[in-house]
C-alpha cells in the first residue's frame, strides 16, 4: 500500500502543492494524511494515525523530507523507525536518493539512503551552529560600537516626576497620584522607584 504524508505549520498556509504532487502519483486521496502543525516533533494526530497504518511492504510518500519534522536527529530515529522496525519503504520526492525501496539495478537503496540522510543531518547540524556562531559575532561587534540590546530604559515625563515630588513631599496624597497617573498602587510604586533610579 502506498500511503502520502503533507505538512504545514500553520493553519492559514496551504497545502496545495504537496497535494499536487501525490495526485500525480496516482495515490488515493484517503491515504493521504495531513497535519497543520509545527514540525518541531513527531507529535501530530494524523501523522501518528498514518505510522499506525504502515505495514511492512507499505511506502510511505513525501514531497520534502523536511514535510517530516525540523529536527535531524529526530528524523533520523523515526526513518530508522519506518525502514528498520516497521519495514516500511520511503520515498522523497524532491530528492530521489531519499528511496528505500529496492530496484533491479540498486540493491543498495536503503544503505544510500540512510547515508545522504546522514549527510544532510550533519549539514543541517553544522549550518545551525554556523548561524549560531555568527550571531555571537555579530552581537558581540555591536556591543564593541555601543549597541545595546533589548528594551530601552523607560523615561518619564517631567509631569510624573513633579507627581512623584508631590506624593514624596505630603503634597498630594497616594489617591490623587493614582488618579492623576491612572495607574494602579503597584505600578504607581514600581514606577516611582524606577523614576528615583534614573534620576529623571
Amino acid at each position: 500500500m502506498t500511503y502520502a504524508y503533507a505538512r504545514v505549520s500553520a493553519r492559514d498556509q496551504n497545502l496545495a502543492r504537496q497535494l499536487e504532487a501525490f495526485a500525480e502519483m496516482n495515490i488515493d486521496r484517503k491515504h493521504i494524511f495531513c497535519d497543520k502543525k509545527s514540525g518541531k516533533d513527531f507529535d501530530r494526530t494524523n501523522y501518528l494515525r498514518l505510522v499506525r497504518k504502515l505495514r511492512p511492504g507499505d511506502l510511505l510518500v513525501v514531497k520534502s523530507i523536511d514535510r517530516l519534522g525540523r529536527n535531524y536527529q529526530m528524523i533520523i530515529d523515526e526513518w530508522s523507525r519506518i525502514t528498520k522496525t516497521i519495514r516500511a519503504d520511503i520515498l522523497v520526492l524532491d530528492m530521489p536518493l531519499l528511496d528505500t525501496r529496492s530496484t533491479p539495478c540498486s540493491l543498495v537503496g536503503k544503505f544510500i539512503a540512510d547515508l545522504v540522510l546522514q549527510i544532510l543531518s550533519f549539514v543541517a547540524e553544522n549550518e545551525r551552529e554556523n548561524i549560531r556562531a555568527r550571531q555571537a559575532e555579530g552581537i558581540a561587534a555591536a556591543k564593541k560600537k555601543g549597541v545595546r540590546f533589548g528594551r530601552p530604559p523607560k523615561t518619564y515625563s517631567r509631569k510624573f516626576f513633579d507627581i512623584v515630588f508631590a506624593y514624596e513631599n505630603k503634597q498630594i496624597t497616594l489617591r490623587d497620584a493614582l488618579n492623576i497617573t491612572g495607574m494602579s498602587q503597584s505600578n504607581f510604586y514600581y514606577h516611582m522607584k524606577k523614576c528615583r533610579a534614573s534620576g529623571t
